[in-house]
């Protein structure tokens, strides 16, 4: 099913992506309809995606550093299920924050394709 999904959102034309979205949800709607539904729902949060290259594109849909922090939230808070005050929860969310931050030592990943082509389409706000 990943690979199916990735057809969509690597896809390099809008038409080429709603195109693997049909052919995912004839393929997947029979034992996961909402997957396809979500998908057309969200369409209209996608389609920008499409505007930029797909060395850009890499770039911005990799989310393993989000779903790493809001992991991490989650189980502070989890943790700690009752707080005394609001400034008690805003501690431990600063305090889990900064040390989060401590373990972003490594690069983005393929963003020196991405930073070129940043300068290219973007020379008049890019800084020299």
């Amino acid at each position: 099913m990943a690979a199916d999904l990735k057809a969509i959102y690597s896809a390099s034309t809008e038409a080429e992506a709603e195109f693997n979205l049909e052919l995912f949800a004839d393929k997947w709607d029979a034992l996961y309809p909402r997957i396809s539904k979500t998908w057309r729902t969200h369409w209209s949060h996608v389609i920008p995606l499409f505007a930029f290259s797909a060395d850009i594109r890499k770039v911005i849909y990799t989310t393993n550093a989000i779903e790493s922090v809001n992991m991490t939230l989650r189980k502070v808070t989890r943790n700690q299920r009752i707080f005394p005050s609001d400034e008690a929860v805003y501690k431990v969310v600063y305090l889990a924050m900064r040390n989060i931050a401590r373990k972003w030592t490594m690069p983005i990943r393929d963003w020196k394709p991405a930073l070129n082509r940043f300068a290219i389409e973007f020379a008049d706000r890019f800084p020299q």
